[in-house]
């Protein structure tokens, strides 16, 4: 199965929902602002990713800078609970596809994992 974490309100994220549609394969859209991953699925979507914590934070998100989550002594688990939290902080889009993942920026990245 195929899944997207997905904001509407993001061209990039739109711009890949519409290549996963033009791909014709089923697909499950998750509006992660509305339905936040939770902690072990972070850590899930990190290892497939193979990124840190860190690498997923979007840095320029009005919570980054109001929790300080510039500080380099948070560990891995103190950012995936604050982007639990507060999942604006999450880039977009990701979309997984067979236990591997990508984060859609730009869009046509997705089509390397399709």
């Amino acid at each position: 199965m195929i899944r997207i974490y997905h904001n509407p309100r993001c061209s990039k994220s739109r711009s890949a929902l519409a290549l996963l549609e033009q791909h014709g394969k089923p697909f499950e859209v998750i509006n992660y602002l509305e339905t936040p991953p939770s902690i072990d699925e972070l850590n899930v979507l990190l290892s497939q990713l193979r990124i840190t914590a860190r690498q997923l934070l979007r840095t320029g998100e009005e919570e980054y800078q109001s929790l300080h989550l510039d500080d380099p002594a948070l560990d891995e688990q103190a950012l995936i609970a604050a982007m639990t939290a507060h999942p604006r902080l999450i880039e977009r889009p990701i979309v997984v596809v067979n236990g591997r993942a990508v984060i859609g920026r730009p869009p046509e990245i997705v089509r390397d994992i399709l």
